[in-house]
């Protein structure tokens, strides 16, 4: 771990506190995990590394009760066990964070904390909950507000209760599964001398990851799974960027220069194909999100729009496809004032919208892949004919999209919530991709994938764009905002502050911008 802090220094002869053998599971058509044996130790952080689809949720979710594995072992602490639920293995300390958290909205932190927990009191007021809340909040060091409904915190602050609950029940290895992927960098940095924190009394982390550098930054060793199957563990001292992506995909990732257009693509029209005309707009909770925003989108180029998390990327994206009406301002398509938001009516205008947040805005998670993967294209034929649905042109569609987003999918009759997060992404990528004829709007579209499949992702990205379609992307990555924009405009508290061409794009520049500080020569 590249911060100091008081390492914990083992007894001779103590056992790790997780022993996995042999671990496999088969799912029809499906090698999950195979032969897969992983040692994790006191006192460390073990990241473990894999594609989507490698096997790490499974391999997680059997060590946490909510699989059986078919073969193999789980020995805690020296001793063998079987787990049968998730209550059992938090009796023998193993608690995970999931990538979609699990709270009760309408329940404060407090009332969250407590619930379902046997130790909560037969018979505690909100003010007694509230206040042993606080004393955990203390003892782990993560800051909550034990009063405040969950739904008014931020995704930060709820990852914050999601581990608190975990830990209250006397949890000894967290299992993390991409906890940083919706976190702002300051966020992330809380979260890391946390574990660091809890790390350091003995306990252990298993943080599950795609960002190679913050893996290299937080964990001790590393394990990288290829296929369900362990290809190596490795002292994260010992290892850099380059060579764990290679582990991980099983061969060398060349990452191109993505503005580059090949013969015969799309030009950048004259006209915009999507403005924004000093547009507002409100945020849930009723408040000013947008602040006035003038934007053109182009036909045949990417308008990165950069910039830390929760400074408007979520509204600025329901606007742009029609999720969400400005409270002000014009939007207009292809010329043509929008007077109604419409999210149906903008599909059929040709744009396509990969949300931020795949899982509760781009899917209906218990309906099944196939009915996710034609949802767009629902009245359509080949899936509809003659004001009728046709079940098996349905799935064939869906196989269609599914191969071309590189997913393989055992049964496409299974609810889609089934499939690994990074799967979902793909598969909600290449479907909105089918009907962005004229704008693709792709927020954090590489969020949750590995450093192959973000390659593929950007890809695809790249070649609509030549196709002639406009492209607005919305990051966090700055490498991957300048990699392939030809324009950046950076949101700020709801705000443009200014927008750079690429070709004179300055790295400080766009910094400055993010934290508020406008272009010069506007400001003179």
């Amino acid at each position: 771990m590249s911060e100091n802090s008081t390492r914990f220094t083992a007894p001779p002869g103590a056992p790790p506190l997780v022993q996995l053998k042999g671990i496999a599971k088969f799912f029809p058509g499906v090698i999950a995990n195979e032969d897969v044996d992983l040692d994790v130790l006191p006192g460390e952080i073990h990241a473990l590394l894999g594609e989507n689809g490698a096997g790490k949720s499974t391999l997680m979710n059997i060590l946490t009760g909510i699989y059986q594995p078919d073969a193999g072992q789980i020995i805690i602490d020296g001793y063998a066990k079987t787990f049968a639920t998730p209550v059992q293995a938090i009796g023998s300390g193993i608690g995970m964070v999931h990538q979609h958290f699990k709270l009760v909205q309408a329940f404060t932190v407090a009332e969250n904390i407590h619930l379902g927990w046997s130790e909560t009191p037969r018979r505690a007021s909100g003010q007694v909950l509230e206040a042993r809340t606080a004393a955990l909040a203390t003892k782990f060091n993560l800051q909550t507000r034990p009063a405040a409904r969950v739904s008014d915190l931020s995704t930060g602050e709820q990852q914050r209760v999601e581990i608190l609950r975990v830990l209250a029940r006397q949890a000894r290895v967290l299992i993390l599964d991409e906890p940083t992927a919706v976190l702002t960098p300051a966020e992330a940095r809380e979260l890391f001398k946390a574990l660091r924190d809890f790390a350091s009394q003995g306990n252990a982390v298993i943080f599950i990851s795609h960002k190679l550098d913050e893996v290299l930054e937080i964990s001790d060793r590393i394990s990288i799974l290829r296929g369900g199957r362990k290809i190596a563990t490795e002292n994260a001292a010992d290892c850099n960027p380059r060579m764990l992506a290679k582990l991980m995909v099983g061969r060398d990732i060349v990452l191109a220069d993505m503005r580059q257009r090949r013969t015969g693509a799309a030009p950048i029209s004259q006209r915009p194909v999507l403005t924004l005309a000093n547009v507002s707009a409100l945020s849930d909770a009723g408040d000013e999100a947008l602040h006035g925003i003038s934007l053109d989108v182009h036909a045949g180029e990417i308008v990165g729009i950069a910039g830390v998390a929760g400074n408007g990327q979520r509204e600025l994206s329901q606007v742009l496809s029609g999720m969400r009406p400005p409270s002000a301002g014009h939007l207009l398509i292809d010329g043509t004032p929008v007077r109604n938001s419409n999210a149906e009516a903008f599909a059929k205008r040709g744009i396509g919208h990969i949300p931020e947040d795949r899982l509760h805005s781009g899917l209906a998670p218990a309906l099944s892949v196939t009915v996710n993967a034609v949802m767009r294209e629902y009245r359509k034929p080949p899936v509809c004919s003659g004001g009728s649905y046709r079940p098996t042109a349905a799935t064939a569609l869906a196989r269609e999209i599914a191969a071309a987003a590189d997913v393989a999918i055992p049964d496409f009759g299974m609810p889609i919530r089934n499939l690994s997060g990074g799967n979902q992404q793909r598969l909600v990528a290449r479907r909105e991709m089918r009907i962005a004829h004229n704008v693709l709007i792709a927020a954090y579209p590489s969020r949750g994938l590995d450093v192959g499949a973000i390659n593929t992702m950007l890809r695809y990205i790249v070649e609509l764009r030549d196709a002639g379609a406009g492209i607005v992307l919305i990051s966090e990555e700055l490498d991957e905002l300048l990699n392939l924009s030809d324009r950046i405009a950076v949101l700020y508290e709801g705000k443009i502050m200014g927008v750079v061409d690429n070709d004179r794009a300055d790295i400080d520049e766009i910094g400055l911008l993010m934290g508020g500080r406008r272009q010069a020569h506007e400001v003179a």
